[in-house]
């Protein structure tokens, strides 16, 4: 999990990107911080069981942020095929 989402060539970060990845077929897993806001859940959520991607909950933004080697929270992100 951790090696797919540090590689800076195969990860998108941020919401507006995941959903991008999503509809354009580009997500392999999407990663969602388990704080992020009810909405933007769901949507992601739905979307990923409309195109069968895995979606794996992480414990919170922060966790997740750290995990893309961003400097702040995220409440999504994708490992891209």
């Amino acid at each position: 999990m951790e090696a797919g989402l540090k590689n800076t060539q195969n990860r998108v970060v941020g919401t507006k990107q995941v959903l991008r990845a999503l509809g354009d077929g580009m997500a392999a897993q999407v990663f969602v911080g388990q704080d992020a806001d009810s909405f933007i859940y769901h949507k992601i959520n739905a979307l990923c069981e409309e195109k069968r991607v895995p979606l794996i909950v992480v414990d919170s933004m922060a966790q997740l942020g750290k995990l893309c080697q961003v400097g702040v929270k995220t409440a999504a992100a994708a490992v891209l095929k």
